[in-house]
């Protein structure tokens, strides 16, 4: 009985063991599990930095184009935004980014467009200036101004002009210089605009200043020097200025600075136009819109179009190739790839018609073999043509510092092109030596994905997507530096490195947040941030109470000029 009983006791020292282990397993667990799920989802600050692979100012991304990464990233440099136990991934690739621009914001784009029409029918100058005096001296204005420096960088100052106008309430002005609207000759502007001189004039013939005592004075706030721009900190809807200029906005992202404005009445009109910096699935097409009702091509850019289209039917796909004089096989490769991937997805009974566009003219040849293939091609052969705009020689001159950038062709040409690659049905597609989807190839894509949208139409098939030969994401996105560039806000520790050839879905409104899963941003964007009261986290997340404390402390700037 002794032996049977001490043998129980030993069973039941083993079996309480055996319970303890498992429960202290299980507790673990629990808390592991609890400590993922409630851990930041942000590097701290002072860590941030390290998770990055930096870009020197001072060295030539060319050079970085044949570096090869042999960097082992450690599980801390490699933590992603929502590293969770049901989603282990570090990195994406450029077409897992892709993917949120895969759906339709044919709603949201009609949303837009209605808001536009809406907003042009009140403020627009044939209303406008119709007004009773008492009325027009009180009414507001936006200064859009633009030199003829590149197209892209240029008509985005006009744009965010008349973005600016629509979230204020107010009319738009475009800049003249010498009495001519920047690139007039190729440009059509529509008449829901005023000129600086007429604004001046009517303000005369109202009684402005004489009458109301109200002068016409003008304020500026210039978004290339942050510690002066009020663009996050102040409410512009309560200015008082008759006219406000938002200069050196060359691109998609200084509009959309006001997402984040610490005033709500400023975040709602942006949310409004934009919709929020966190759902990049639906965001509108504003500035393909706004290009719809604001501008069209000259006689002379129209009759070169048509002259490449010769039945009239509207090409399919259009592909932007930024080459910089350069010759790469591989871009040519993931070009055609890409190419091939819309092609195939159409499911066209005919055969698609394909228009080339490039900064470099004999590019369009080079890649005409591989595409015909499969697709009809066209090209504007600007030195074949003998239209009107091709004997002024005065319009544009090509500038012999700026042939690299630009391109060796007349600066009349990138115009037709513009106009050309726009009329496309159903893809823009945007490649590149260096960096791609350039302020041009987003403007291009814009502009057709609204003039393909339809007022009555069910579905937008249309699409915006990158090609990306793998030189270029051998250490990621890290090379798309420039905030005009459409995959800047994803060229962060979130990038893969030594990704393959890649074809990827694109936003039409390039992003100016980080608010997105697999958006990062790269170690000097975070220092440019800072520098307007920012404080931007390793994986892009603002920190809010800092923003309100840092426009709480700054001094007001106001800088004003009086026209009258």
């Amino acid at each position: 009985m002794k032996h049977g009983g001490s043998r129980r006791r030993r069973l039941s020292v083993q079996t309480m063991v055996v319970v303890f282990v498992i429960c202290s397993a299980g507790v673990g667990l629990l808390m592991t599990m609890t400590m993922l799920i409630l851990r930041p989802l942000d590097t701290p600050p002072n860590t941030s930095a390290d998770v990055f692979l930096p870009v020197e100012n001072n060295v030539d991304s060319s050079q970085l184009l044949e570096e090869t990464e042999t960097e082992t990233e450690s599980e801390s440099e490699s933590e992603t935004k929502t590293s969770t136990v049901s989603n282990p991934k570090r990195c994406a690739t450029v077409e897992e980014m892709g993917e949120d621009f895969k759906g339709s914001v044919r709603e949201e784009s009609l949303k837009v467009r209605k808001l536009i029409h809406r907003h042009f029918d009140l403020n627009g100058a044939s209303r406008v200036r119709n007004l009773p005096p008492e009325q027009f001296c009180k009414h507001g204005f936006v200064l859009g101004k633009a030199s003829e420096a590149g197209f892209g960088n240029e008509m985005y100052k006009i744009l965010t002009g008349a973005a600016l106008s629509v979230m204020l309430n107010r009319s738009l002005i475009i800049g003249q210089t010498r009495g001519k609207y920047p690139f007039g000759e190729y440009i059509s502007y529509s008449n829901v605009s005023f000129t600086l001189e007429e604004v001046k004039h009517l303000w005369r013939r109202n009684g402005c200043l004489k009458k109301y005592g109200r002068h016409l004075v003008m304020r500026i706030d210039d978004f290339e020097k942050p510690p002066q721009t009020n663009v996050l900190c102040s409410n512009w809807r309560k200015w008082e200025q008759p006219i406000i200029w938002f200069q050196g906005t060359t691109d998609a992202v200084a509009v959309q600075f006001f997402l984040k404005n610490v005033h709500p009445e400023m975040r709602n009109a942006a949310n409004d136009l934009f919709g929020h910096p966190e759902s990049l699935h639906a965001q509108p097409n504003v500035f393909g819109e706004l290009m719809r009702v604001l501008i069209s091509p000259s006689e002379d850019v129209e009759e070169a179009v048509k002259w490449v289209l010769g039945n009239g039917v509207d090409p399919d796909i259009s592909l932007h190739m930024r080459m910089l004089t350069n010759r790469s096989v591989r871009a040519v490769q993931a070009a055609v790839k890409c190419i091939r991937k819309v092609v195939n997805s159409l499911n066209l009974t005919s055969r698609p018609k394909t228009v080339i566009v490039s900064d470099t003219p004999s590019f369009a040849k080079t890649i005409t073999p591989n595409i015909s293939e499969f697709a009809e091609v066209l090209y504007f052969d600007y030195k074949a043509f003998r239209g009107n705009i091709s004997h002024d020689v005065n319009r544009l001159p090509s500038l012999e510092f700026r042939a690299k950038d630009w391109g060796p062709a007349p600066r009349w040409v990138a115009f037709v092109d513009f106009f050309l690659a726009s009329r496309a049905k159903h893809a823009v597609v945007s490649g590149a030596f260096r960096r791609v989807g350039t302020t041009y190839a987003q403007l291009i894509a814009a502009l057709a994905a609204a003039n393909s949208l339809g007022d009555n139409s069910t579905d937008l098939s249309f699409s915006f997507l990158s090609s990306f030969q793998s030189n270029l994401l051998t250490g990621g996105l890290r090379l798309q530096v420039g905030w005009g560039h459409v995959w800047n806000r994803f060229a962060g520790p979130l990038s893969c490195h030594h990704q393959s050839h890649q074809c990827a879905f694109t936003p039409l409104l390039p992003p100016a947040w980080w608010d997105g899963l697999w958006q990062s941003p790269i170690p000097r964007d975070i220092n440019r941030l800072a520098a307007f009261g920012v404080h931007l986290s390793g994986f892009g997340t603002v920190d809010e109470n800092r923003l309100q404390s840092f426009c709480s402390s700054k001094k007001n700037s106001v800088k004003t000029s009086l026209i009258i």
